[in-house]
């Protein structure tokens, strides 16, 4: 497991904050125990690695004014902090979403083994959650996520989102009325998800167009996120045999040598896909019911970054 002030978990931001305050005064302490945490809520708000390292930036610029003998709780006030600049980040980042070619998928992340551990905390950053997270409003996301997740109360969730306590319970009680209806359907345990990740694998570097069919729902959807800069489907691609067949002819139109390997994803199994040993594409998966009804290819190499080395979540 990553220790949270391990050097390797030191990075960017916590560097920073560890260089400003020697490493020894109580605000960076403080920080630095939370970083991990406080990455997490921010990713889990923006979908995005890279914005939430901005958010946490952001953070710790304003921590590092805090008068602390006025701070009871220091979690919750750096919790309450992160929330709002990533909730400023979100809008921001919601007007760069409709200018963006093609599909908009969450930035992958290559995950700590101890993440899958925890059952609810994978749940809540798998690629398939991040989608349903991207279909609420800025503030019910918020309210969810550190209600659902971090299990905040929700005085404290109201002085984050700047709400009264009353309006806080009823987002939170719409929000979760909202995920709850397009939330993967049934459990799949990590043994049956690798073991349907292996078959659809297995069938797809074999051009085993039967095979996918038997892994893949008949309502399967694949999304692409190229970003523009690499060729990815605009669309989504809808249809067990439109699916596979686009997965095995795109395959066979490769003059580079491809490697495909199982890798952990956003606390999930998913897959690596190598052109000439090259990082090229993270496909993670949706599983419903036991079968693969939605696949997240993420090409666009600005997203890829955080899959050189594992990234470590707390809750």
């Amino acid at each position: 497991m990553t220790s949270e002030t391990s050097p390797r978990a030191q990075d960017g931001t916590t560097r920073r904050a560890v260089a400003a305050g020697g490493g020894t005064d109580p605000a960076t302490e403080a920080f630095v125990a939370h970083r991990n945490l406080l990455f997490t809520v921010a990713y889990e708000l923006l979908g995005s690695a890279a914005d939430a390292e901005d958010v946490l930036q952001e953070t710790w610029l304003r921590w590092a004014d805090v008068d602390l003998g006025t701070v009871r709780d220091r979690r919750a006030y750096l919790v309450r902090i992160t929330t709002r600049q990533a909730l400023n980040r979100l809008r921001t980042l919601g007007r760069r979403k409709e200018s963006y070619v093609g599909s908009w998928l969450p930035e992958p992340l290559l995950t700590t083994p101890d993440v899958a551990e925890d059952v609810e905390l994978a749940d809540s950053v798998s690629m398939a959650m991040m989608l349903v997270l991207e279909t609420l409003t800025p503030t019910e996301r918020a309210v969810f996520v550190l209600r659902e997740v971090f299990d905040l109360g929700y005085d404290e969730i109201a002085e984050a989102v700047e709400k009264s306590p009353a309006a806080v319970r009823q987002i939170a009680h719409r929000a979760r009325a909202h995920v709850a209806a397009r939330r993967p359907r049934g459990v799949v345990s990590a043994t049956e998800s690798r073991q349907a990740l292996a078959a659809f694998q297995r069938a797809v570097e074999t051009g085993d167009l039967q095979g996918l069919l038997d892994v893949l729902s008949p309502d399967v959807v694949l999304l692409g996120d190229g970003g523009g800069i690499k060729q990815a489907v605009l669309r989504p691609v809808t249809g067990a045999d439109k699916v596979a067949r686009f997965l095995v002819g795109g395959l066979l139109k490769q003059s580079a040598t491809v490697s495909m390997g199982p890798v952990q994803v956003n606390g999930y199994p998913a897959l690596t896909l190598r052109l000439d040993g090259e990082l090229d594409t993270v496909v993670a998966v949706r599983f419903d019911d036991g079968r693969i009804t939605g696949l997240y290819a993420v090409r666009n190499p600005e997203k890829l970054s955080h899959m050189r080395r594992e990234t470590a979540l707390r809750r």
